[in-house]
């Protein structure tokens, strides 16, 4: 008769549990499926605000708009604010230096 109740209790235990587990699976799947992706952003015109100030402004359009193609963002102002963007801050040449203006 314990042993009988026992195993009722894991089952019930189980099965409280198995539901649980559910439940929460559901809500992640629901988080991720409501929430917003991000925008794409508008690289020329980002890029003509970032390099405004360059006295290389060819140049720096060009390595802009590579970088912001990639990284779908690009630092605020005209030099700078790199820890806004560490995906732009971090791309670097083949000699080691900066891409991004």
């Amino acid at each position: 008769m314990a042993a009988t109740k026992g195993l009722v209790f894991a089952m019930l235990l189980i099965a409280f549990a198995f539901v649980l587990l559910m439940e929460s699976a559901q809500m992640v799947i629901t988080t991720q499926v409501d929430s917003p992706l991000p925008g794409e952003i508008d690289c020329g015109e980002s890029c003509d605000a970032r390099c405004q100030l360059s006295s290389r402004q060819k140049i720096c359009k060009r390595a802009c708009g590579t970088c912001c193609a990639r990284c779908q963002c690009v630092p605020p102002g005209t030099s700078g604010n790199y820890d806004v963007c560490p995906c732009y801050a971090n791309m670097t040449t083949h000699g080691g230096r900066h891409k991004c203006p």
